[in-house]
């Protein structure tokens, strides 16, 4: 049977799209919210559950990035057919994702029983989410903010499209936290950092819901929980990264910093207490 009903799926919809783009962990949510509702998890389903719904969000941003990505995917193209394109920064940025993408791949298939075993608990979440914190705040309060996107090259990709491993090994970290705050590391403007972050995280999102999915639906998780909280996550992920990249225009990361440590803090004080278990 399902462990996650049509309403369960609705309410980690909505925590997916909130928090899969904003530097807070989805992955933290998303355990934090399963916790609450008295969901396993460590569940092999809702694990899978979750990694599928993921896709509803990355929808999101090839939808609001789509004038973006066709130019990218198309200077790509144009490159393999004629090698005097194959100067041009876009065709030359889809490598670089294809190559920044293969370590996470390595690193979550190998660790997969990991990710999936002891490093799920909501204590390594909570923990997670202060340390992750901590490294936000260092590098939004020392990167220097002056390079744009047309300014990023190749190793700034590997090092930002690495930096998701952090995310995989600590739920809490945040995929988006720990990307944006490389990006500020090596100097990039926050929405130049922001922006990355976003192209970086297509293709291994994507890949591990498309992964995850054969799984999900094999473990008993039904067909009609997946679609409606991955319908659900598309919705509320497209208006997220609409007012994220404002918000980053204009203003610190030093918001999410703070909620993120308070988070942290009553994650531990809730397990604790007993009231959630890790």
């Amino acid at each position: 049977m399902s462990v996650i009903n049509v309403g369960q799926s609705i309410v980690l919809g909505v925590v997916e799209g909130l928090t899969e783009f904003l530097p807070v962990s989805s992955t933290g949510h998303l355990k934090i919210a399963e916790g609450l509702m008295d969901v396993p998890v460590d569940d092999k389903g809702v694990v899978g559950f979750t990694a599928v719904i993921q896709v509803g969000a990355i929808a999101a941003v090839l939808v609001y990035f789509f004038s973006d990505i066709a130019r990218i995917v198309g200077a790509w193209f144009k490159g393999l057919a004629n090698k005097e394109e194959r100067y041009h920064h876009d065709y030359k940025f889809a490598w670089w994702v294809i190559f920044a993408t293969i370590p996470v791949v390595i690193v979550g298939i190998a660790a997969k029983p990991l990710i999936e075993g002891p490093l799920a608990s909501l204590w390594v979440v909570a923990g997670s989410l202060i340390g992750g914190s901590i490294v936000m705040w260092l590098a939004d309060r020392y990167g220097r903010n002056k390079r744009g996107e047309d300014d990023t090259g190749f190793w700034d990709a590997m090092l930002v499209g690495s930096s998701q491993i952090l995310a995989l090994l600590f739920p809490g970290f945040s995929r988006s936290g720990a990307t944006i705050s490389t990006g500020l590391l090596l100097n990039l403007d926050r929405l130049a950092a922001t922006r990355l972050s976003f192209f970086m995280g297509i293709p291994a999102l994507t890949g591990a819901g498309l992964y995850e999915l054969p799984g999900a639906l094999g473990s008993g998780e039904g067909a009609l929980p997946l679609a409606i909280g991955t319908a659900v996550s598309f919705v509320v992920a497209y208006a997220s990264i609409a007012w994220l990249l404002r918000y980053v225009a204009r203003h610190t990361f030093t918001a999410f910093v703070v909620y993120r440590i308070v988070i942290g803090l009553l994650l531990f004080g809730l397990l604790g207490a007993g009231t959630l278990n890790g």
